[in-house]
């Protein structure tokens, strides 16, 4: 009977289901996605960048921001221990957490140093930081970008964001960059386009169709960093 009960509790209250912390070294996967051990976390009240995300430098010219934020997570802490706070589950299977490393907040890191946003939505702890970083015109502040929110379901009526006035034409550029001739990155070569049917079908270098999907935005087409985001965004895999 007790048992029941105690099962009950933990169903009733997310709080109390995630009250353990996951601790371990990382393995990073995009400036806001990680594994440690067989647990995926999303860290939590903000949103960085996915990997096939690119901006636009001081020059006007593209880069992979999305590839950097990850690197530079990396670079500063991937190769130490991180406690994370779980808070919730996400629809994608996701635990939902607020990390530190060496008792440094994790996500003010990347919002102070301009490889993620605050998440305003679901929280205002960051907004102090991202208006610092906007204003010292680090990482993705230094030129001109999408929000990373706005970056997975992009259209003409995107809003571009920068430190200072973006340049004329950053908005074409940037679009024309979700199905350029050549992926983002060598992370992100899987190709998405939409069948006559109206439907998302994803292609791996194994299909049979991959090398004849011309990457157009005119068609339709995108690129992706792996299955999991392809199927995301609504896509499925080629039946051949």
């Amino acid at each position: 009977m007790l048992k029941t009960l105690l099962t009950a509790a933990l169903l009733l209250s997310p709080t109390l289901a995630f009250a353990a912390d996951i601790t371990g070294v990382p393995k990073i996967r995009d400036g806001d996605q990680l594994l440690i051990g067989s647990t995926r976390i999303r860290l939590g009240g903000i949103d960085a960048p996915s990997t096939d995300q690119l901006c636009l430098n001081t020059k006007g010219e593209r880069w992979t921001c999305g590839v950097a934020a990850r690197d530079e997570l990396i670079k500063h802490a991937g190769h130490k221990s991180w406690t994370c706070h779980a808070r919730s589950v996400d629809r994608r299977g996701r635990t939902v957490a607020r990390c530190e490393v060496d008792g440094e907040d994790i996500q003010k890191w990347l919002v102070s140093n301009g490889w993620a946003l605050a998440f305003t939505r679901l929280s205002r702890d960051y907004e102090a930081d991202e208006q610092a970083a906007r204003e010292a015109k680090a990482g993705m502040w230094q030129g001109a970008f999408i929000a990373p929110w706005d970056w997975r379901v992009r259209n003409k009526k995107t809003h571009v964001l920068g430190a200072v006035k973006p340049p004329e034409g950053a908005l074409a550029i940037l679009l024309a960059s979700a199905s350029g001739a050549v992926a983002p990155s060598p992370d992100c070569t899987i190709k998405g386009n939409v069948n006559r049917s109206g439907e998302c079908i994803f292609h791996q270098r194994t299909s049979r169709w991959y090398a004849k999907i011309e990457m157009k935005i005119s068609k339709g087409t995108r690129w992706f960093c792996s299955v999991e985001e392809a199927e995301a965004a609504g896509c499925r895999e080629t039946r051949r």
